[in-house]
């Protein structure tokens, strides 16, 4: 019955006020062409129709043309296909905002339990004192990323809010206006963004939303506990990339890093000063009114110059003060709004969000044989040395970097980064910046190097006030993890760090650089082998595991249903704290308002403490791990016969967007690592390949090799036990499920003339058959009859979602066939390959 209302619901409050609105949308002129967006529909249904018939995007363009459009000359067009592709983009945003407004309407007919619940159900069981324990002590850790899949300016987002607010109003003469707003306003960026422009973007939304957010959850949580005395402001932390993520990104400079710093801290300032302000109005007493017009003159200055740095102290204690004087002399009066206030600033300080530094363990070692060199201990290369002699090195060595010392422009800018992270420290505090993450570690120099550079560059002689981070990522990473962190361990040096930073070992594991070496089953499964097996070596060691997740937006990067992926973590996981990544459109679509950051947030927490609270422990048998090994070492052998076909690469770059993405005006980061000539697989940012999968309506890595091995294990006669697998492993059917939902977004039909190309025919051949096959073998194994039967509201989205982009998809089609033609429109067909880029990822927000 639940599900009943929520889909009536789902029609009423999205389906059918989408339509509506979009009709209005349709018709507004914003062209030279006449009623381009009137055609819109046509060349939908012509496309779903002609695709259908197993027609190709050439020949249903030129059909649309020949019959509906009274274009004839190859330029008009051109021109005609860049507004079908700017309307397209529009309608995106127009759906993005009725269906965000529709959130909480839906969220009353949602069968996930909110924090309310599972407190209810705490209470019920009389088991208050082990959950407030674990309360006062677990956080969840949110990592915002500016990962090139999300590129709304702030001034669509104040459109795409205004909207939201317009929509839940009915208010239909002002929805017209913004619409008009919407269709006169750039949704694309004109060059592209400098990684400044990325942090500003999303502290936009950290000032705006989150601010808010987590100062409203902390005061449910701590009023549900029932405990004046709750003081865990690190419940909710925010994380923060932009600015500090280098890992293949040459323009994050020491500079930018500072910049953002700066942004952050001045920003914060702006939302401390605005709140005092408004309680000032109503703190009008005359005790109060010099210290909190004297804080308030503080915070003004300090918004404005990025040059004044006020400490944490300094607006701590004057309010406390004010809160004294309130309680004794003036009945506690707005008392409540001033503990919000003052909760906020326990929480956000003086940083607003912790900037992680990441870089790749391969430019470490650049900048140590450069440094080595220079001091003498190696002629040219690092191997000159044994593996003791470096880690002495490394460990005992005292050197004093200067980066004037230095010609290559990486090994200048690491010294002058890691020498400012003292004084970036100093002025946003420790927790704005205490995090060092390295990319690709497969050994224990990745973690020993960023130590010894650390030591070199001024914490010579204290202790490092920072958490180095070792990113594995790759399946040899992860294989080698534990030994790697045995071996850490039982160095004195750094198991003396580890015990300053509180006895914690942060470690991140990776999931689209692991997706991309391992395939999607092998990839997750390897992962959380490898959860178990450094939380046992962390334990023996004493200290306390934390995992840091990527969670991207598709499944391929890690992405799907966050709530479901923590909540079958098995008992054999630490689970001190949630941490993870929050990329691309997910940071607007699954955070993007007050609404949705809060349910989210809670969803963490509840499935982070689900275990405790509700007294169950998630195992898997032995039997069932053999199953499960069995199954991804088939479908891994399948998805790595494909990653080494001879026309795996060549298909990527001659059939897909691939080469598109980095001329797109995205992201600042480049689309793959380093400056090799030929493209490899190794060197390609996950994003990028994911995402051209994506485009293709293909997602390859979400579920390749899935259906041969279920095939394999049906064919052995041993297919209930994979069913029963299902049913009792809720970590193997979230996976099965993820992978349905990579499914549920594909359609070979959009590129099956394909398979009549003399060189990639038959290697598209190979990802249908490979997709029919999951697809069925899913429904099998599942019971279900149609991909993601029992997510109705999910599922209904995304086919709305995909249905309003079909236009943009055929078009870009079209294009790549124009442009294999050498056609003299070259260029312009390239550019509507780049430009139809932003629309199709938008539309499916998690980009698979």
């Amino acid at each position: 019955m639940q599900d009943q209302d929520r889909i009536a619901e789902f029609k009423k409050s999205v389906q059918n006020k989408f339509n509506i609105y979009n009709s209005l949308f349709l018709n507004l002129p914003y062209s030279n062409i006449e009623n381009v967006g009137m055609l819109i529909p046509l060349l939908m249904e012509q496309s779903q129709k002609g695709l259908k018939e197993g027609l190709n995007p050439k020949e249903i363009i030129e059909a649309f043309f020949n019959g509906f459009a009274d274009l004839h000359t190859e330029q008009d067009r051109i021109d005609f296909m860049f507004r079908i592709i700017q309307y397209v983009e529009r309608q995106v945003v127009l759906y993005d905002s009725v269906e965000d407004a529709a959130f909480p309407k839906l969220q009353q007919h949602s069968s996930s339990l909110s924090l309310k619940d599972y407190f209810q159900i705490v209470e019920k069981n009389n088991s208050w004192d082990a959950i407030e324990k674990q309360l006062n002590n677990f956080s969840a850790r949110i990592v915002l990323t500016a990962h090139p899949t999300q590129f709304y300016t702030p001034a669509v987002l104040d459109i795409i809010t205004n909207l939201r607010t317009l929509i839940n109003d009915n208010n239909i003469d002002e929805i017209d206006v913004a619409l008009q707003q919407l269709g006169l306003t750039s949704l694309v960026n004109s060059k592209k963004p400098t990684p400044l422009d990325e942090a500003k973007n999303i502290i936009h939304t950290l000032r705006h939303v989150y601010y808010d957010a987590i100062g409203e959850m902390y005061t449910h949580i701590k009023s549900s506990v029932g405990n004046a005395q709750f003081d865990n402001h690190d419940i909710v932390k925010l994380g923060f990339w932009p600015g500090g993520d280098r890992d293949g990104n040459p323009f994050v400079t020491a500079s930018i890093t500072k910049e953002v710093m700066n942004e952050l801290r001045v920003t914060l300032m702006k939302c401390y000063y605005n709140e005092l302000k408004e309680l000032q109005r109503k703190l009008s007493f005359k005790e109060i009114l010099e210290p909190i017009t004297n804080l308030r003159n503080t915070l003004y200055e300090a918004m404005f110059d990025a040059t004044v740095h006020v400490a944490y102290q300094d607006i701590i204690e004057p309010l406390i003060q004010i809160r004294q004087l309130l309680v004794a002399n003036y009945h506690g009066l707005y008392l409540k709004d001033l503990d919000l206030f003052i909760d906020k600033v326990k929480i956000f300080k003086t940083h607003f969000a912790t900037i992680d530094i990441r870089q790749d363990h391969s430019m470490h070692t650049v900048v140590m044989q450069a440094v080595l060199k220079k001091y003498g201990y190696i002629k040219e290369s690092i191997e000159e040395l044994t593996q003791q002699q470096l880690i002495d090195i490394l460990l005992q060595e005292s050197i004093s970097l200067d980066p004037n010392d230095y010609e290559e422009d990486i090994v200048k800018d690491t010294i002058v980064n890691i020498s400012q992270l003292s004084t970036i420290q100093e002025n946003n505090g420790e927790q704005g910046c205490n995090r060092y993450i390295i990319s690709n570690s497969e050994d224990v120099y990745s973690v020993l190097y960023v130590f010894a550079l650390f030591r070199w560059c001024g914490w010579e002689n204290r202790d490092i006030t920072f958490d180095i981070i070792p990113l594995f990522e790759t399946m040899k990473g992860m294989d080698d993890s534990r030994a790697t962190m045995e071996q850490l361990f039982e160095l004195e040096a750094y198991r003396k760090h580890v015990a300053f930073r509180n006895h914690k070992q942060t470690i991140m594991l990776g999931f689209s650089d692991g997706t991309k070496d391992g395939g999607y089953l092998k990839a997750n499964w390897s992962i959380l082998k490898t959860k178990e097996s450094l939380s046992e070596v962390c334990s023996q060691h004493d200290v306390a595991a934390i995992f840091f997740d990527g969670r991207g937006g598709p499944p391929a990067r890690g992405g799907g249903k966050t709530h479901r992926f923590y909540a079958a973590q098995t008992s054999k996981v630490a689970n001190n704290e949630i941490q993870l990544t929050i990329q691309g459109q997910t940071i607007t679509s699954t955070y993007g308002t007050k609404e949705q950051f809060k349910h989210n947030s809670e969803q963490l927490l509840t499935a982070g403490l689900s275990n405790s609270i509700l007294d169950k422990e998630i195992t898997i048998s032995q039997d069932s791990r053999s199953l499960i090994e069995e199954l991804s070492e088939l479908s891994f052998k399948k998805y790595d016969a494909l990653k080494h076909h001879d026309k795996f690469m060549p298909y990527l770059e001659n059939m897909s967007t691939l080469k598109y993405y980095t001329k797109a005006n995205i992201g600042s980061r480049p689309g793959k690592r380093g400056h090799k000539a030929k493209l490899e697989l190794t060197d390609l940012r996950a994003i990028s390949f994911v995402g051209s999968w994506s485009q293709l309506k293909q997602n390859v890595p979400g579920y390749f090799g899935i259906g041969t091995a279920l095939q394999t294990m049906q064919q052995q006669g041993r297919f209930d036990e994979v069913k029963q697998l299902y049913n009792d492993v809720p970590f193997f059917k979230a996976l099965m499920l993820n992978s349905m939902m990579s499914l549920s977004k594909c359609y070979f039909e959009l590129t099956s003339y394909m398979k009549e190309n003399e060189e990639y025919g038959a290697f598209w051949q190979i990802l249908e058959d490979e997709y029919l096959l999951s697809k069925r073998m899913l429904l099998e194994l599942s019971g279900m009859e149609i991909l993601m039967e029992k997510e109705t509201i999910s599922r209904e989205s995304i086919k709305i979602r995909e249905n309003i982009v079909l236009p943009l998809l055929v078009i870009q089609q079209y294009a790549l066939q124009m442009i294999a033609q050498h056609n003299e429109h070259q260029p312009e067909y390239e550019k509507i390959v780049t430009r139809s880029l932003y629309g199709n990822i938008n539309a499916s927000r998690n980009s698979a």
